[in-house]
């Protein structure tokens, strides 16, 4: 088993003055399992880190993976299908790439949980492979 990782539980482990740091650290610092980061990810971890931090914690960020304290896992063609087919099924929801792409990926995993902030997007879609996804940390 693995755990897959959204943006917010990324950027709130890193941002002490994020409200969800320390569930989110705690969470990292302490899962038993790999930590899987889907490479769609990178780009909004990116994004914010530059608006909102230093530079050095997107560095920092890329020599953990490097040293193998993440898993990258990258998007399949599969993947991109089914990216798009969940953007078309909750069109109301107005899901982005992002989290469409880790949806995605946990179903090609299986893996029934997630570790997200974004309760809006990840407790209403509904996954292939089991009725909800189980949210992680609990916040």
């Amino acid at each position: 088993m693995a755990l897959i990782l959204d943006t917010g539980v990324v950027l709130a482990a890193i941002n002490r003055g994020d409200p969800h740091h320390r569930a989110c650290a705690d969470l990292l610092t302490h899962v038993t399992e790999s930590l899987i980061l889907p490479a769609a990810v990178l780009s909004e971890v990116d994004y914010w880190i530059r608006k909102r931090m230093s530079v050095d914690n997107w560095r920092t960020l890329v020599e953990d993976i490097h040293a193998g304290a993440y898993v990258l896992e990258h998007t399949t063609e599969d993947d991109l299908l089914r990216t798009a087919e969940l953007q078309e099924q909750y069109e109301d929801l107005d899901l982005g790439f992002v989290d469409a792409a880790v949806i995605a990926l946990c179903e090609r995993l299986g893996e029934p949980k997630v570790a997200t902030v974004d309760r809006r997007h990840f407790s209403i879609v509904t996954p292939r492979h089991v009725r909800s996804l189980e949210l992680l940390p609990v916040i």
